[in-house]
């Protein structure tokens, strides 16, 4: 057994320091620093792959044609990753507790034709199958494992040889070759790395589950985010019953993709068109409500504005928005009192985009600003009329990427009309929808409430 040595790790970012101290020199957090006992590995290699002898190539003979995925069966989960699961790529989700991560992966590990490990350190085999139960999937190559320990899992997967293998949690591991305890940064970058290592050599993939701080960031050293190929966050609130997968890091492909999903008592089902999920239902027309069309990766999306406009009870007025980003809010709220003659110091403006999600993207603008001054004069928008622009600080109304798109998704949906820039660039419009443009805020409102 070789010498032990102590060293102090942030357990916010992850930074080594020589000896404790109360502030990291990293993330310049308070109090963060704790010590860990570590223990120098002496052993070889925990799993007997062999290393291939690597000589340097010149970059115009390597080829690419031969890129091997693996198919999920899911749509989304495939659009997230650029066509599927690359082989010998590590992938590391995150996402709250309960929001649906390893649901996801389990729906993943039965539909798959291939040979699947699934891995748990927080499940028994009883409560997998439960939960496998619920899902009615067919008969799959799915193999449940309950284990911990970094070198029994890759004695393993030695033997097994699967072509996927999900690990419920990263956290939950430890290795031989350190002394602490698991989920501290040392357990953490020593159990991703062996578990890189195997399938770099192996041509294994890997998806890792990672578990979130309170802030909303992968808990764990940031190095961990570096180490792996994809990284891919699952978002939502439990209250509502849509999920948002994105990729935040692709080395195989676009990090503009999202993924949506419905939770239901089976399972997550893939929502094959969003729009029409997002959008109210009800007949009659509503105040404050405003249809935006936004992109998300490739994928228009139309979603509804809410705003509440109400005189303050209190001496300050509140600005709360759920789900768009509160320092636009004030942004706008400032334009439309500047260049607009609105007087909204006195009120209180809450903004909320139906469906539970959250979306920032400056084509909201111009439906943001339409909701408040429907709540404000209490006058109903049309439930036909989208809206697609930016809402520059004197009051202009600035183009956005890819007008084109939104403009022929919001025909395909059934709108009347769409507002949108007057320096957009030219383009042929669909047949059915009336295609409006305006240069200042001021225009658009003489246009809306006369």
């Amino acid at each position: 057994m070789g010498k032990t040595k102590t060293s102090f790790f942030c357990q916010n970012c992850g930074t080594a320091h020589t000896q404790w101290q109360g502030q990291c020199n990293g993330c310049k957090e308070w109090n963060t620093i704790v010590e860990e006992v570590i223990q120098k590995p002496t052993q070889n290699t925990p799993f007997s792959a062999k290393k291939r002898s690597q000589t340097p190539q010149l970059i115009d003979t390597l080829s690419t044609d031969h890129e091997q995925r693996i198919d999920t069966q899911d749509p989304e989960l495939n659009r997230v990753l650029g066509g599927g699961i690359v082989s010998g790529a590590v992938i590391l989700l995150g996402g709250e507790p309960g929001i649906g991560k390893s649901t996801l992966l389990l729906q993943l590990s039965l539909a798959l034709p291939a040979k699947v490990l699934y891995i748990s350190g927080e499940e028994s085999e009883k409560q997998i199958k439960l939960r496998a139960a619920r899902m009615q999937k067919k008969p799959s190559q799915c193999y449940i494992l309950t284990e911990t320990r970094t070198q029994s899992i890759l004695l393993q997967l030695e033997q097994q040889q699967p072509e996927l293998v999900i690990i419920d949690s990263i956290q939950t591991l430890h290795s031989d070759f350190v002394e602490s305890g698991a989920g501290s940064i040392s357990q953490i970058k020593t159990c991703a790395a062996e578990l890189i290592a195997f399938a770099k050599q192996t041509n294994t993939s890997i998806v890792l589950v990672g578990h979130i701080t309170k802030e909303g960031a992968l808990a764990g050293p940031k190095i961990l985010e570096h180490m792996v190929d994809t990284v891919l966050q699952f978002e939502g609130d439990q209250n509502h019953m849509y999920r948002i997968l994105r990729a935040q890091k692709n080395r195989f492909g676009a990090t503009a993709e999202i993924g949506i999903y419905q939770m239901q008592p089976d399972g997550l089902k893939t929502v094959a068109n969003p729009s029409e999920i997002l959008l109210s239902s009800h007949d009659t027309n509503l105040s404050g409500h405003a249809v935006a069309a936004t992109i998300e990766g490739i994928r228009p999306l139309f979603v509804e504005i809410q705003a509440l406009v109400s005189s303050a009870v209190y001496g300050t007025p509140q600005r709360n928005s759920t789900g768009f980003n509160s320092k636009r809010l004030n942004m706008l709220l400032a334009v439309l009192e500047k260049r607009a003659g609105f007087a909204l110091g006195s009120k209180d403006v809450f903004i909320n985009i139906a469906g539970g999600i959250s979306i920032d993207d400056a084509a909201l603008d111009l439906a943001v600003v339409a909701a408040i001054l429907s709540s404000h004069h209490d006058i109903a928008l049309s439930k036909k009329c989208a809206f697609a622009a930016e809402v520059g600080l004197s009051g202009e109304i600035r183009p956005v990427a890819k007008t084109e798109q939104r403009i022929r998704e919001a025909a395909k949906l059934g709108f009347d009309s769409i507002l949108i820039s007057k320096y957009a660039q030219e383009m042929a419009h669909p047949k059915g929808i009336k295609v409006v443009s305006f240069a200042k805020i001021e225009e658009v409102l003489h246009f809306l409430f006369g």
